[in-house]
């Protein structure tokens, strides 16, 4: 297996394995095991989130969980040892667990040489790849002995006695303190030791918040050199700006799914040239088909909605205009034509959205579409979205109706051509056969990449779509 190691006839070790696609580190979300518990081949026994998705682990052996490397809210880099295991339980003393587990650090890697080219772990179970390993230096985090010495004093001005303050209540002994990268870059700009910051987040880890307190009083005794560079002073007669951060502010770090997200966009919105087109139709008759549908014994056991004509609407678009449904290669210059429709479902998960996508879409049948987007967003409501379920993709639909709004100018999936999103249906006065009627109406938008879709194909896409909803016959006569 790739993804361990031996240390001895006795012990394995299990490390990160690359869970995505060229992936360089993932977050221990939740450790399903601890020190003592007997594990089996194909156990799962921790959950990771990478940037794509949270992934379940397996572990390759049997035995006895010797030592748990990491806690759980850590990143870590692939290939490092996250679990170690005794495969030979009762064959004599085990050691114990290395001393220094509990000061790991929560992001950091430890130092290390450079490995020689090697074997490297890539997807779980699918073998291995020649390459060449490195580890991340460990950077020196000690603050200024100037600050040191003024975050000291403070400490003992507040404590009412002229002897140091005591040690922080979780700080590891004789150990670095535990705290993350930008928590001790903060801590070196604002001239705050560690040592002397009492922590309050999980296993002991110092949080921004635990730095902002101990800023705090500084700011108010210590000399102006060791103030913030960034952060604005509270004035003297307000109340102290550690305490006005933490009750007028929270700051959530951006990784894993979230952070991937905000980087596609961005690389998205400032490499696609962008074209949003909007269309209100009458989704009356839909409405009733849907109702219709519901009804119907073929249709029984699953989900039957308006998503699921609008999606089987678009998939009819896509089949007259084929175009519409392609890539843009930047590296060769070309447009890629895609023979087949992996059709993106967008899905607001507790993880942030997320768009896995239906593979093969257009050569699915109306009651097989409908069970594919039911198994598609039970999935990522669980949060169990599989990095693979979420690659490929060719067309995206986003709903942002169901939050009650009539419509958005969605930015499309990097490597994808086109997003549709779906506005509120909601009952509206209409001209409807020379009368003012009360209907159901929805306005639909249609955003595209304007380098391989021209505003005609553009436009005739959502028409398209637009007349079938309102006409949803012609989901048999253009099919």
């Amino acid at each position: 297996m790739t993804t361990m190691t031996e240390t001895s006839a006795r012990f394995r070790e299990f490390k990160m394995p690359d869970v995505g696609e060229g992936l360089t580190e993932a977050e221990i979300l939740k450790w399903f095991v601890q020190p003592g518990d007997t594990v089996t081949d194909g156990q799962v026994v921790c959950e990771v989130e990478t940037a794509k998705a949270a992934v379940e682990l397996p572990i390759p052996f049997d035995g006895v969980v010797h030592e748990l490397r990491f806690p759980e809210g850590t990143t870590v880099d692939v290939g490092q040892v996250i679990i170690a295991i005794d495969v030979a339980p009762g064959s004599g003393d085990a050691p114990a667990p290395a001393a220094a587990a509990p000061a790991q650090e929560p992001v950091e890697a430890p130092e290390a040489e450079a490995a020689p080219k090697g074997r490297t772990p890539v997807l779980v179970g699918y073998g291995v790849a020649e390459t060449s390993t490195k580890r991340r230096p460990r950077k020196g985090a000690a603050a200024a002995p100037e600050a040191a010495a003024v975050a000291a004093a403070v400490q003992a001005e507040l404590n009412g006695h002229g002897a140091p303050a005591p040690a922080p209540t979780g700080a590891p002994a004789g150990g670095r303190p535990l705290a993350k990268p930008p928590v001790r870059k903060l801590a070196k700009d604002l001239g705050i030791d560690l040592a002397t910051v009492v922590p309050t987040g999980k296993d002991g880890i110092i949080t921004r918040e635990d730095v902002h307190a101990a800023a705090a009083p500084a700011a108010s005794a210590a000399p102006a050199a060791v103030a913030s560079p960034v952060a604005p002073q509270a004035p003297a007669a307000a109340v102290p700006a550690a305490a006005s951060d933490s009750a007028r502010e929270t700051r959530i770090p951006v990784k894993g799914v979230r952070k991937a997200i905000a980087q596609a966009m961005v690389g998205s919105a400032f490499t696609a040239p962008h074209v949003t087109e909007f269309v209100t139709v009458d989704v009356t008759r839909t409405m009733k088909l849907v109702a219709e549908l519901k009804e119907d014994k073929d249709m029984a056991g699953v989900r039957v909605n308006p998503l699921l004509i609008i999606a089987k609407a678009l998939l009819v678009a896509i089949k007259r205009n084929p175009e519409v449904n392609a890539a843009w290669d930047e590296a060769d210059q070309e447009i890629v034509q895609k023979h087949y429709v992996n059709l993106g479902i967008a899905a607001a998960t507790p993880r942030g959205l997320i768009v896995p996508n239906i593979k093969d879409a257009h050569d699915k049948t109306l009651p097989q579409l409908a069970e594919a987007l039911g198994e598609l967003v039970t999935t990522a409501r669980d949060g169990k979205t599989s990095p693979a379920a979420m690659a490929g993709g060719t067309v995206t639909i986003t709903n942002v109706g169901v939050f009650g709004v009539d419509t958005g100018t969605p930015i499309l999936n990097p490597g994808e051509s086109a997003i549709l999103a779906v506005g509120a249906i909601k009952l509206q006065p209409w001209v409807h056969k020379g009368k003012v009627k009360p209907r159901q109406v929805t306005t639909l938008a249609l955003s595209f990449d304007h380098r391989l879709v021209d505003g005609e194909l553009g436009s005739k896409v959502l028409a398209d779509v637009a007349a079938i909803l309102e006409q949803p016959k012609r989901l048999i006569t253009w099919a």
